[in-house]
């Protein structure tokens, strides 16, 4: 599988475990943390972290597997 091909796929995993992971908590977050529909907030912050945060560990995940072509 090419290298873009692979980031790609990181990329799309990371997008759904993070938001998965963001509204599983989201009621448990602080009210100013969770996001409001159609809206720009902090909420949206909270989660595009939650998928940097998730895409990450997928990388660093594939670069102790040893695959040089997907680190």
């Amino acid at each position: 599988m090419s290298k873009s091909a692979t980031n790609f796929i990181h990329a799309l995993l990371a997008v759904l475990a993070g938001n998965g992971l963001y509204f599983m908590l989201e009621r448990h977050l602080p009210v100013r943390a969770q996001h409001v529909a159609f809206k720009i907030d902090v909420g949206m912050a909270v989660d595009f972290w939650f998928c940097m945060v998730m895409f990450g560990a997928i990388k660093a995940i594939a670069a102790r597997r040893g695959d040089s072509s997907r680190s």
